[in-house]
């Protein structure tokens, strides 16, 4: 995806949305998308920091993926509202590997 060159980037943003806007979200880690999807964290735990916790605990998205919920409940910070957009971010994910699989790639016209 291409951020358009004249999107208002507000440079002083130093959640990993910034770093999106700036450098596109391939320059992005695992962790720092996470907590883009994540959103906010909590007073002791911010989102990067809860991001983190899970990538070094479950290793991958995939590691991610495949816990129960109970599990992911254990990081401290994660509740259900983030918990329903984790599980939304990758099910869009799982679905558009799918789609991909069965259908290849979409051309511009598709869109």
């Amino acid at each position: 995806m291409a951020i358009p060159k004249s999107a208002t980037i507000d440079e002083g943003w130093r959640h990993p949305g910034g770093k999106l806007l700036r450098a596109g979200p391939g320059a992005l880690t695992e962790a720092e998308l996470l907590a883009i999807v994540i959103s906010a964290g909590t007073a002791k735990n911010p989102a990067e920091k809860i991001a983190a916790d899970l990538i070094e605990k479950f290793h991958s998205f995939q590691g991610i993926a495949q816990q129960p919920l109970e599990e992911l409940m254990k990081i401290n910070g994660l509740g259900q509202v983030k918990l329903c957009r984790i599980a939304a971010a990758l099910e869009i994910g799982r679905r558009f590997a799918n789609e991909y699989k069965t259908r290849g790639p979409a051309s511009k016209s598709d869109g």
